[in-house]
């Protein structure tokens, strides 16, 4: 058992305890950021005087060493050690000797773990901040290339109006981008260095912690030193935007395995991204889409647990955050595989515009725009209402969509209708007379599309 204490205990930790206690299995994954914050802290040491300069590169040059031993498979964290701050200090200490026992000078493994937790979950931020980026990219392209590929827009799960692909995939990018900002404004708010705070009341070595958040990227220290060691409400933050993110990834599979149905045909999903059935030769299922919508609830799930972890923790640190950790390394994984994953799904995708277009026609989705030309004509919009379904049950009993009618059908049920309406209620129409910002017509798009390229040229990863 290798431990960064003991000089208090008369007897050995049991094995089963000490197992149970240690960390080393899942916190290892962040040996990086823990290494970096041991040199940027080295560095304030020997700056404020407490570590002579010999001290300072004898100890960077072995954490430096031990950095890249790690990397390179040279040298293997092992479950001998509690926890990574005790693999790198014990590593430490027996490759450089004395000096390696300076290290911990002036800071606990409590502000330590909060400094490595804060260190990996930023660059995970940041990771996933591009993943966005080319997934947005990704739907961009779409939006692009299919401003004149008419769809039928749902509500309800039925046919609601006729839409572009362009619209209904820059939906996705309007939820998209939102998530985008949210984890910009996480990284904002957590970016506070809490080293230096101590186990929980500071320490009384005279260390430069605006000096140590510069080293280390942060915009200035903390301001508390209980509330440094104790704090996980970024995770929290974290993981509620990842489960957006997930929510939103799982909405768009759900419609991408309906698409793929034989009964839709919108959607033809790459081999790549698909498998095939065991048993019936004829399947090509849309897993990634499937895994995508299942693993949502798995980070639904890290966040209820950090919740109900923090909800009974008085201050300052308690051991129960160790629990922070596994659930969170998770979800972020399974949230970059989702990301990175769905967006080339969508990349290697292609639409059956022309099926998409006949199930627009097909679902009487003009039927909105019928009613619009009788109020243009001088009709009260109710009575329109009533007249268009009518309308739409004489087109059911006859298995015929509107603009199949003879205007002599159409007269029948109105006399207010002219020639004119068979335009009034093409896709074309339905489509592109709607202009304002927001809508699907192309004129309306065009300068939608203009104002997402503008962004992501302003806000490229």
């Amino acid at each position: 058992m290798a431990q960064l204490w003991g000089g208090r205990f008369t007897k050995e930790t049991n094995q089963l305890v000490y197992n149970f206690n240690a960390s080393i299995s899942f916190d290892q994954k962040f040996y990086v950021q823990d290494i970096t914050g041991s040199m940027a802290h080295v560095k304030m040491l020997a700056k404020q005087g407490i570590l002579t300069e010999e001290e300072k590169e004898q100890i960077l040059d072995g954490l430096e060493g031990i950095l890249t031993d790690v990397q390179f498979g040279k040298l293997q964290i092992t479950s001998e050690y509690e926890d990574i701050h005790s693999f790198v200090e014990a590593t430490l200490i027996e490759r450089i000797g004395e000096a390696g026992k300076k290290l911990h000078t002036g800071r606990s493994r409590n502000d330590q773990v909060a400094l490595d937790m804060k260190l990996y979950t930023r660059d995970e931020i940041e990771a996933m901040d591009e993943l966005l980026y080319e997934l947005l990219d990704a739907l961009l392209h779409i939006m692009e290339e299919n401003l004149d590929t008419y769809m039928p827009g749902f509500t309800h799960l039925q046919k609601a109006q006729p839409v572009t692909l362009a619209h209904h995939v820059g939906a996705y990018f309007e939820m998209f981008k939102r998530d985008r900002l949210r984890l910009k404004d996480i990284h904002k708010r957590m970016n506070l260095c809490p080293l230096g705070s101590g186990a929980l009341a500071g320490t009384t070595y005279p260390l430069d912690r605006e000096y140590t958040a510069t080293l280390l990227g942060f915009d200035g220290p903390t301001l508390n030193s209980m509330d440094s060691v104790s704090d996980r409400d970024y995770l929290i933050e974290l993981l509620s935007a990842m489960s957006t993110i997930m929510m939103h990834l799982s909405r768009f599979s759900e419609e991408i395995i309906i698409w793929n149905s034989n009964e839709y045909q919108f959607v033809e999903i790459d081999d790549a991204y698909s498998t095939g059935s065991s048993i019936m030769p004829q399947k090509k299922n849309p897993d990634i889409a499937e895994l995508v919508r299942g693993k949502t609830g798995r980070v639904y799930g890290a966040l209820m647990s950090l919740l109900t972890t923090m909800k009974g923790i008085p201050l300052a640190y308690n051991k129960d955050m160790q629990e922070d950790k596994e659930f969170v390394f998770d979800a972020i994984d399974t949230v970059k595989g989702c990301l990175a994953l769905f967006t080339g799904m969508l990349n290697t995708m292609k639409f059956k515009k022309e099926n998409m277009a006949a199930s627009a026609m097909n679902g009487f989705t003009n039927a909105t725009d019928a009613a619009d030309y009788l109020v243009n004509h001088g009709v009260a919009f109710r009575d329109a209402h009533g007249i268009i379904g009518s309308l739409v049950l004489y087109c059911i009993e006859q298995d015929k969509a509107i603009e199949e009618l003879s205007l002599e059908e159409l007269k029948k049920i109105s006399p207010v209708f002219e020639e004119d309406i068979y335009d009034a209620v093409s896709l074309e129409t339905c489509v592109n007379k709607r202009v304002t910002i927001g809508a699907p017509g192309k004129e309306a798009m065009e300068q939608v599309i203009a104002i997402e390229r503008a962004y992501l040229q302003e806000e490229e990863y």
